[in-house]
Order: C-alpha cells, then sequence, then structure tokens
C-alpha cells in the first residue's frame, strides 16, 4: 500500500498549493483543494491495496475526485447525495462555466464564489493524481516535481509579483520531504545496514573501558546521522539558493516582505490598455458603458481611465504601479494636479452610474482632476497621474460621484507657461525617446514644427498636422499597431489610422520637440440624452494626447478627426486651435462638440431614466474595462500550459533514451580501408556521383561491438531484467537467457552480441561481427525482452526508461565528484602558497 509515500505524496500537493494564495480574497480554497487531495490518495490505497495495476492508479483517482465535487457541489442531483449521475454531471458543468464567467469578471484576488472553488479543487486534485500516480504507483519521486511545479505556474501567468518567496519556500520543503521519504523507503528495502569493517577480536566486558583501538574503530564506523544530516543541509541550501538568487540578477526583483495584500506596497497590474482599443470601436452593438451627470456649464470633458506615461519604442504603456494603503481614497484627499497654478479653473461635480453588463472595470472613468471620489470599496489614487483604481473590486453596476477640477488655460496662458522651465520630475518622466526611433521621425516633428516660437505653437502646430495639413486618414479598418514600425508606416507612408495611432504618434513628436506628453485613454463625453444626463457607448472609447504647460498642468489635445468622418464625438479644446486668419482670435467650438452631438438612434425604458440595450446587447468589452458577457476569459490557459509543460517534461527520459541509442550507433569511428587491401562484406563505395571508388568505409569493428553491448546493457535494464557488472560477456549471456524465453533467433543474436563484445574486449586479432549485423542482433533482444516481460515493464521501458535515469544520475555524481575535487584543490591553493 506504501502508505508512508501516499501521505506524503498528498502533503507534497498540498505545500505545493500554498503557491495560488495570491489568486484568492480568502484562505476557504485550500479546504477545497485539501479534500480533494485526501479524496485522490484514499483511492490510491484502495487501488493499490487490491494489487491492480499501477497506471489504472489514475483513474480511480478521478473517480474519487468526481465523487467528492460531486458531494460538495452537486449534492442535490446525484443517487442518495453521493452517486454521481447525468444530472450532477450536467450541474457540475454549469457551474464550471459559472466559474469561468467569474474568472473573467473578477481581477485577481477573486472571491471563493462555488463556480471559482470548484475550478480549484478540480484542478489541485488533478496535480494530485499525478504526483501520486509517479511518486508512489511509478516509484519516481523525482519527477513527481513537474505537475507540483505547474501549479506555481498559475498565479505566475495571472499576477506579475507572483508568489512569496515564503510560499515558494513552503512548496520547496514538500518536494524535498517528499524525496526524502521516498529515498528513506528505497535504502529501507536493503535491509538491516552492514558494516563490512573487522571487528576487534575481544569485546570489552560489562563496565569495562575500551581500549583505544576499539574506540577509533568505533569512531570510524559511519554515521548514518550526520549523512541525513547532510542531506538535509543541502536540501536547504538548494531551497536558500533558489530564494536568494535571484535578488542578485538584474531585472528579477522578488518582494520579499509583502506577504499580506493589506500592507507594504502591491504591484498593479492590468492587461495592456490599447489592446482591445479597435474592437470597441468596431462593434456592431453599439453597448452602453455609462451613463452620468454633470453640472458643467460648457459641457462635460472626457472621462479618463489611463495615463499611459512610458514609449518603449514599439507601444505606450504605463509605468508599474506601487500601491500602498496611503493611496486609498478614504486615507485622505487627493493630491492637486501638478502644474495648475495659473490657468483659471471651475469646480464639476459629475455622478456616474456603471452599467452591471461592463467586466473588469478596475479603473475609473473620471474627469481629470479629480479631487474627490465617493464610492464603496477598495479604491486608490496615483498621485502622480491621479488615475483611479482598486485591486480587487471593480466598477462594475456602481454608482459613484465625483468632484473635480477642470482648467480653461486660454492660449496666452498656454504661451506663457512655454517660457518656464519644467520640473524635473517631468522632464524626467515625460521627455524621454527610445534611440530607436527612427531619423525620419525626428525631422518630420522638427519640419512641422520649424518656424515656431514656444511650445504652445509648437503643439498647435502638431495637432493641425493631423487634422488638416498632413492629409491623414480616420480609417478603422487599419490595423492595430504592434511595434515601432507600424507607427512609422502610420506618419510617414500610409496616414491612416484611428485614434491610437494618432493619439501615439502626436505624443511622440510632441517629445521629440521638447513638450513632455503623455496617452490617455478613456472615453469622449458621449451624447446628451436628456437635460444634464449624458450617455456614453463602447463606440466613445477613445484615446488622446495631453501635453504638460507649466501654470496649467496636463491640458489635452486632439490630433484626432472628429464629427462624421472621424471619431464622432471627440471634440478640440479652443486653446488648441490656431488663430483664425487677420483677427488672432480662435474660433469658439468646433464640430463635433458635446452640445451638438452626433445623431444616434437612442433606446430607452419605459420609464425613461436609463437607455434600453437590445436583446442582443451583452455589454461592451471595451479595451480598459469591458467584455460581452458571452465571450469566455482564457481562465484555462495557465492549465494547459502547465500540463502541457509537464507533458513536456515526462517526455525528457523518452527522448533522452532515443537520443543516447541513435548517437551510440552514429559516432563509430570509420575507419577507409586501402583500395589494395581485401573488401570487406559492406560492398563498393560510390562517391556522390555514383561511380565506384573501391572498398566503401567499415565501421570501427570494436566501437560497434561495444555500443551493442552498452544498448543491451541498456535495453535490460529499461525492462527490468537483473544485470550484474561483474559477469562477463558470455556470463550474462546466460543470464539473460534464462531469465527470458528466447526463441532461436533471439539466441543466436545474444550469443553474437556477447560474443563480439567478448572479442574485442580480450582479443584484439579476430574481428568481431559487422556493424549492421550488431545492430540488427540488438534490435531482436530487445524485441524479445519487451515481449517476455508485463505490460507495465514494457511501458515503463519506453516512457520512464531507468538506465537514462541511471545515466543521468551518474552524470550529476561525475560532476559532483568533479566540483568536489575543484573545491579541495582551490581550498589547498592558499596552503602551498604559504609553504612557497
Amino acid at each position: 500500500m506504501r502508505l508512508r509515500m501516499t501521505i506524503m505524496a498528498g502533503l507534497a500537493t498540498l505545500a505545493g498549493s500554498v503557491g495560488l494564495y495570491p489568486l484568492f480574497e480568502s484562505t476557504g480554497w485550500f479546504w477545497t483543494g485539501f479534500g480533494a487531495v485526501v479524496s485522490v490518495a484514499g483511492a490510491g490505497l484502495a487501488f493499490r491495496r487490491l494489487r491492480l495495476p499501477a497506471l489504472l492508479g489514475p483513474v480511480g483517482g478521478l473517480a474519487a475526485l468526481v465523487v467528492y465535487l460531486t458531494v460538495m457541489y452537486a449534492r442535490d442531483y446525484a443517487l442518495l447525495w453521493v452517486v454521481p449521475t447525468p444530472g450532477s454531471v450536467g450541474h457540475l458543468a454549469d457551474l464550471a462555466s459559472e466559474g469561468q464567467d467569474a474568472v473573467g469578471r473578477y481581477a485577481a484576488p477573486v472571491p471563493l464564489v462555488p463556480g471559482i472553488g470548484l475550478l480549484v479543487a478540480a484542478g489541485v486534485g488533478v496535480v494530485a493524481t499525478l504526483v501520486d500516480l509517479l511518486a508512489v504507483g511509478l516509484r519516481r519521486a523525482a519527477p513527481a516535481g513537474l505537475p507540483l511545479l505547474a501549479m506555481y505556474s498559475v498565479p505566475a501567468a495571472v499576477r506579475d509579483d507572483g508568489v512569496s518567496w515564503l510560499a515558494f519556500g513552503v512548496g520547496a520543503a514538500g518536494f524535498l520531504a517528499l524525496l526524502m521519504a521516498d529515498a528513506r523507503e528505497h535504502v529501507g528495502g536493503w535491509g538491516r545496514p552492514v558494516d563490512s569493517r573487522r571487528r576487534p577480536d575481544e569485546v570489552p566486558m560489562a563496565g569495562a573501558r575500551e581500549e583505544g583501538a576499539a574506540r577509533e574503530e568505533r569512531a570510524a564506523r559511519p554515521d548514518a546521522g550526520s549523512l541525513a544530516a547532510s542531506g538535509r543541509r543541502i536540501g536547504v541550501g538548494a531551497v536558500a539558493v533558489a530564494v536568494l538568487l535571484p535578488m542578485a540578477i538584474p531585472g528579477v526583483h522578488p518582494r520579499l516582505f509583502d506577504l499580506k495584500r493589506g500592507g507594504g506596497t502591491q504591484t498593479v497590474t492590468t492587461p495592456d490598455p490599447l489592446v482591445s482599443l479597435k474592437r470597441e470601436l468596431t462593434r456592431t452593438s453599439d453597448s452602453v458603458v455609462l451613463t452620468y451627470q454633470s453640472d458643467d456649464p460648457a459641457g462635460p470633458d472626457y472621462l479618463r481611465l489611463y495615463a499611459l506615461d512610458r514609449f518603449d519604442g514599439d507601444r505606450w504603456t504605463y509605468t508599474a504601479l506601487r500601491s500602498s494603503v496611503n493611496d486609498r481614497l478614504s486615507a485622505g484627499e487627493i493630491p492637486p494636479p501638478p502644474g495648475l497654478r495659473i490657468a483659471p479653473r471651475r469646480e464639476v461635480t459629475t455622478r456616474v452610474r456603471v452599467r452591471s453588463k461592463v467586466r473588469n472595470m478596475t479603473f475609473l472613468p473620471v474627469p481629470y482632476a479629480p479631487t474627490r471620489v465617493s464610492i464603496k470599496g477598495d479604491w486608490r489614487v496615483h498621485p502622480a497621474s491621479l488615475m483611479v483604481y482598486s485591486l480587487r473590486d471593480s466598477a462594475s453596476g456602481r454608482s459613484y460621484t465625483v468632484r473635480s477640477v477642470r482648467a480653461q488655460p486660454t492660449p496666452g496662458d498656454l504661451d506663457a507657461g512655454s517660457d518656464y522651465p519644467y520640473p524635473p520630475e517631468v522632464a524626467a518622466r515625460y521627455l524621454g525617446v527610445p534611440r530607436n526611433v527612427p531619423q525620419e521621425v525626428r525631422n518630420l516633428a522638427r519640419k512641422v514644427t520649424d518656424g515656431a516660437t514656444n511650445a504652445h505653437e509648437r503643439a498647435v502646430r502638431l495637432q493641425r498636422w493631423f487634422t488638416q495639413t498632413g492629409q491623414y486618414v480616420y480609417d478603422l479598418s487599419e490595423p492595430a499597431p504592434q511595434h515601432g514600425s507600424d507607427l512609422v508606416d502610420f506618419l510617414l507612408h500610409s496616414k491612416r489610422g484611428y485614434c491610437e495611432q494618432f493619439a501615439a504618434a502626436m505624443a511622440l513628436l510632441a517629445r521629440i520637440v521638447g513638450i513632455p506628453s503623455r496617452v490617455a485613454m478613456g472615453y469622449t463625453p458621449g451624447t446628451e440624452t436628456a437635460p444634464g444626463e449624458w450617455t456614453v457607448r463602447s463606440r466613445d472609447a477613445h484615446a488622446w494626447p495631453e501635453l504638460y504647460f507649466e501654470g496649467s498642468g496636463w491640458v489635452r489635445f486632439e490630433p484626432t478627426p472628429s464629427g462624421s468622418s472621424g471619431q464622432g464625438t471627440a471634440t478640440t479644446p479652443v486653446y488648441s486651435q490656431p488663430a483664425a486668419p487677420g483677427t488672432g482670435q480662435r474660433p469658439e467650438s468646433t464640430s463635433g462638440s458635446p452640445s451638438n452631438p452626433t445623431p444616434r438612434e437612442e433606446e430607452s425604458d419605459d420609464d425613461g431614466q436609463q437607455p434600453r440595450h437590445r436583446q442582443d446587447d451583452e455589454g461592451p468589452q471595451s479595451a480598459p474595462v469591458a467584455q460581452e458577457e458571452d465571450e469566455k476569459q482564457p481562465w484555462a490557459v495557465p492549465w494547459i500550459a502547465g500540463g502541457l509543460l509537464v507533458l513536456a517534461l515526462l517526455a525528457v527520459p523518452m527522448v533522452l533514451r532515443a537520443l543516447t541509442r541513435r548517437r551510440r550507433w552514429a559516432v563509430l569511428a570509420v575507419r577507409t580501408v586501402p583500395a589494395s587491401g581485401p573488401v570487406d562484406d559492406t560492398g563498393p563505395a560510390v562517391d556522390a556521383q555514383g561511380r565506384g571508388r573501391g572498398p566503401r568505409p567499415s565501421a570501427d569493428p570494436a566501437g560497434a561491438a561495444h555500443a551493442a553491448w552498452r544498448e543491451l546493457r541498456a535495453d535490460a535494464l529499461d525492462h527490468g531484467l537483473r544485470w550484474l557488472p561483474s559477469d562477463s560477456p558470455r556470463a550474462a549471456a546466460r543470464r539473460l537467457g534464462e531469465l527470458v524465453d528466447l526463441d532461436d533467433e533471439g539466441e543466436r543474436a545474444l550469443a553474437r552480441i556477447a560474443r563480439a563484445e567478448e572479442l574485442a574486449r580480450y582479443s584484439g586479432s579476430l574481428p568481431p561481427a559487422p556493424a549492421e549485423r550488431l545492430r540488427a542482433d540488438v534490435r531482436t533482444v530487445r524485441e524479445a525482452f519487451a515481449a517476455a516481460v508485463g505490460r507495465r515493464a514494457r511501458w515503463r521501458a519506453r516512457l520512464l526508461p531507468p538506465s537514462t535515469m541511471a545515466e543521468a544520475r551518474g552524470t550529476l555524481r561525475s560532476a559532483g565528484g568533479r566540483a568536489a575535487e575543484l573545491s579541495d584543490r582551490l581550498n589547498e591553493l592558499p596552503r602551498r602558497l604559504r609553504r612557497r
């Protein structure tokens, strides 16, 4: 039954599952996994008690797992609350589907709803089944670490910060304990240890003192306790190196003290904000994202979600946010907007209601710059950009109120701000341009702004270049930019794109000409559906550049064409428009303003309180937040990737065995037989044109014999046949003939292999059999071995050949010996230098 190893396999699985802790809000997931592990372990014990084949163990483990899931989540649909039925299986499938939806709805850490609990129990149970099969059924504890490693791949794929060092240490300790238990069982199977050293001839009387020689002999006996302690020290040292070494590698920064979500700092991670922007703009069902009311007399401004401050040469992203408890909205007032000191401003109150169909809205759409946000939940603000976000909550279905200050700079204010130097923190963060930006793009920026007297005039000329003089076209059919070359093509060649290209291009050109810039993303004001009430739909998703002017702070520009030929609800700020010719005055308004919204087919509920969506309108899927309810998040991708990784690693021994066999026959030394010498039975040689050139080169006979003998030994070990290294070739062949019932052909093949090795080993004058004949003989004997052993041994020889494991252990042992020898030499070096 191997009770001890079964228990250790279960404990190792539970220790490895600790790495899943960053994915969940509570600790209830651990107990659901605990029940799954116990069920699988019990089924494994029962199958081994019945002496069933080891490969049937996973069947019993999975069956027990299904029963456990039925009892936990579908007992009302099962027979006698235990036996699965089609109804219970269907309910489990529906619950798993709900779990998938919940995974797509929440960002980690997620609440442990029943669907998610079912997925966790199923995943941990499958891992426990694989660990039990490898460590207990097949007695291969080392490969059992691969399924345990797969569990760590899930948080690593979902969260950038992965797992803490403490969780990794717990999982590593569980795996080491499993290896120690397996080694103890292997050694225990040898019986009591026997000391081959000679004992003293005289045994001292009771109470008598031992002589010096006896004491020395007793001290020279091997100390099993010290050996075990050395093994434990090696294991602890290995874990310590695995934890501490990444700290010394550039680019790897484990946060050792971020053990609780409520303390320290945390990294805020979201999907690429621009990854789904085009899909939002091209959706056939223009779904309602949110509705809001604003008391701004001039009409509301854009609702901003993200501020992308970093351009890496390919795409705009935002610098990783480090969140702490001090950033919570409840901790105090929101910091004032940077740089806003001179320009006039007014306070605006906006009341927002987000549709319940919206998914994954962990960043709040708010007017810039927010000064106070009233919303339930754990919401935080980034002081530098004033983005409002949450680590665990979603704005789906929520209502909140935003008090904001809206800057109203005049062209004169921006002209005056152009004369002041930028603060060092602004210049360092928002003026960087990668070196790989082509010179043609730099020349274009300088050409467009040539003759401008200040930063404000340069910004106006850049915006006018995209909207008028540059002959750019708003086109949603263009693919989303993925590389810097795509942006270069938009600027210099195609000149066709949508808001992402326009905003990214202007922000880059602004930095080239010395204006701090970033790319903002969110929604345009939408359309006014009732007096003072506005509706924002999925096609109102938008990206625009924000440029910094001292005294006015961050101000919005609009390089994307608006109106019917562009982004329908985009507006151009008055301060960003060039002065009318001959007047020096700027126009009062632009086409496509919120006060004159683009006509839309509106659908409202009977009560007139909220726009009604069509029956097929399942909610938006915006670039940052929204997602259609019928589209599933790839929740299973980490598990599938981990499973494929486990399968690939399990195939390593089989692949190594095949490569070793091929290498043994391929690297035989080849010697050329002279043309005047005797012609062997390998036939005449031909050149590249097919002309004969005398005898063909023949393989080294001794090398072929040794290769055949090594292959014979490896095949015998793979099929579980006894092989004594002390046997001569003839004795080994005789022993194999007794263990395996060979036919006449197999006996002759075995005899030829043994005879060839005997001659190659002990006689240098008699040539053994040809290499091709020996290779065919090895194949014949291998087939005889496979036919003589059981199915389990045959599959083990194919999938987990022991000869490969033995060679790997020998290689590691040899490498360890060489490393120890080198270490001894290094330790002796100072002493030798002192002697000299």
